[in-house]
């Protein structure tokens, strides 16, 4: 790869933002997959920038380690993706690179921040694309856009070569169109557990989030798939004050780390919200935080499993506000730190895709895809766009 990236529109989602056209795979288990990454992830000789305008014209020297161990179990990486800027927002209407547009309907947002990922995979641009998930980054475009996805345990997956926007939230994930690849892929790039998961799970009462009807009968529907009714469960805190905690650290740390860069004013705005939280605001923050991760993981470890909504609301126009309440569902896994995945669950009223997520502990990974197939087989809710 010569590095060399031409900035006009390489497909009509603007998911890529770089394509090889000579990249080729080898041997082994992926030989023939394609696949996608989000810039944010380091390729060799390909831009790595995060989004940010003022880095447009960094190139990786080295692999991530999880690009390295792609390209050793055979398949081929063919191009950058594109995202939110700094990774910081769901939308993907990237004020340097341009927005990516959802195939299932032009002019929506895929989500994001890794909405690049969602829209190449969905429209089958890549087999697989790599994404991050800070607080929901690769769940919410796998939701939008109708596909599967994956956010490990945060300490299963190796951050070399990522940009974060906050280390101790992030997780590199694989999106794929079904769920035996995501596995396959999964088992590749992550310290992949063969536990099985015990327990008829459970699900959240009283979260005090506004979800979408539509959103909600997907929901009830997976709910009502699963082989046993799970118990009801209730966290310490709201919903939305536990997205806030998240948010404020994962901004304070993205303040400190892009001191000094030019980004545009809307990312400048959010990068504020952390640096002036009062000190006892954060102390709060941080208790906050430190109970909900002790909450999700014991409902994990007695009831096995949580499963949730993937986002409350469905798609939305790019000429809409993004929705504040995105990751009030997603961010549970990324504070307790455990694997979730996300699959397609409905279909709202005019035809955009809705999904469902499974939560569940670390080392069991094997029964939690496993617990995915029995929900997408009963449910069948995958379909491609235009279909």
């Amino acid at each position: 790869m010569s590095g060399a990236c031409d900035r006009a529109m390489i497909d009509p989602y603007n998911a890529f933002l770089c394509r090889d056209e000579s990249a080729g795979g080898s041997d082994g288990p992926l030989a023939g997959i394609t696949v996608g990454v989000k810039a944010n992830i380091a390729v060799k000789g390909m831009p790595l920038h995060a989004g940010i305008g003022a880095w447009e014209d960094r190139r990786a020297d080295l692999d991530a380690e999880v690009v390295s161990r792609l390209r050793a179990a055979g398949a081929s990486i063919t191009g950058i993706l594109n995202m939110e800027e700094g990774a910081l927002g769901a939308k993907t209407d990237n004020p340097h690179f341009g927005p990516t547009q959802n195939p299932h309907r032009d002019g929506f947002s895929p989500g994001g921040s890794s909405g690049g990922s969602g829209a190449a995979v969905a429209a089958g641009l890549c087999d697989i694309a790599l994404g991050t998930d800070t607080m929901g980054s690769v769940r919410i475009p796998s939701s939008h856009c109708g596909v599967y996805g994956f956010k490990p345990a945060t300490d299963r997956v190796r951050q070399d070569g990522l940009i974060a926007a906050d280390a101790t939230l992030d997780a590199i994930g694989p999106l794929a169109r079904d769920l035996d690849l995501l596995e396959r892929v999964s088992q590749v790039i992550t310290d992949f557990g063969d536990g099985a998961i015990a327990g008829s799970g459970a699900v959240l009462i009283d979260h005090n989030v506004d979800v979408n009807p539509d959103v909600l009968t997907a929901f009830e529907a997976a709910v009502a798939a699963l082989d046993s009714a799970p118990t009801d469960v209730a966290l310490p805190h709201k919903q939305s004050r536990i997205r806030f905690a998240g948010f404020i650290g994962v901004s304070k740390k993205m303040a400190e780390d892009l001191a000094g860069v030019a980004v545009s004013e809307n990312l400048a705005k959010l990068l504020t919200y952390g640096p002036r939280r009062s000190a006892e605001d954060w102390a709060e923050d941080q208790i906050i935080f430190a109970e909900t991760r002790e909450a999700v993981r014991m409902i994990i470890a007695e009831y096995g499993f949580l499963i949730l909504p993937t986002v409350p609301n469905p798609p939305f126009a790019h000429s809409d506000a993004e929705p504040a309440a995105q990751a009030d569902f997603t961010c549970l896994a990324n504070i307790a730190g455990l694997p979730a995945i996300s699959i397609p669950a409905g279909w709202t009223e005019d035809g955009l895709p809705i999904g469902v997520q499974v939560v569940g502990p670390a080392g069991a990974e094997a029964g939690l895809f496993a617990l995915a197939r029995q929900l997408d087989h009963k449910m069948g809710a995958y379909r491609a766009p235009n279909s």
